[in-house]
């Protein structure tokens, strides 16, 4: 079964928690992770069970991209605030590096997690 990440800024967390809701039926075909308070938010507002990792400034944005170096991830959805700097963007730039390197799609707004989530690609080996 496919691991698909789910990690949201501050100012998208709103926005991830209602795509989330929206995608829920697609969503409960895969395992589910997240950085902190987005996977607890993601859980609540679906019922679906989403393994926590530590929030992103505190080394979870780093535990995700361990994981997909462990090849234990296959997508991520990210939705990044461009425009709010991050104190922890140096990490957040390891962890869309990683995904590039390892070949994984990594969706940074609700658009294009739209499109991952609807591809007949997502439910092949």
């Amino acid at each position: 079964m496919k691991t698909i990440a789910l990690i949201a800024h501050d100012n998208k967390k709103d926005e991830m928690t209602e795509w989330a809701k929206r995608n829920k039926s697609v969503l409960s075909d895969y395992e589910l992770c997240g950085t902190g308070t987005t996977a607890k938010l993601v859980a609540e507002a679906t019922g679906l069970e989403v393994k926590r990792y530590l929030s992103g400034p505190l080394g979870g944005d780093q535990q995700i991209g361990a994981k997909i170096a462990e090849r234990k991830i296959d997508v991520v959805i990210f939705f990044w605030d461009p425009l709010q700097a991050q104190p922890h963007d140096p990490d957040v730039k390891a962890l869309l590096r990683i995904a590039v390197v390892y070949d994984i799609p990594i969706a940074t707004n609700k658009a294009t997690a739209d499109y991952v989530v609807t591809s007949p690609l997502l439910s092949k080996e």
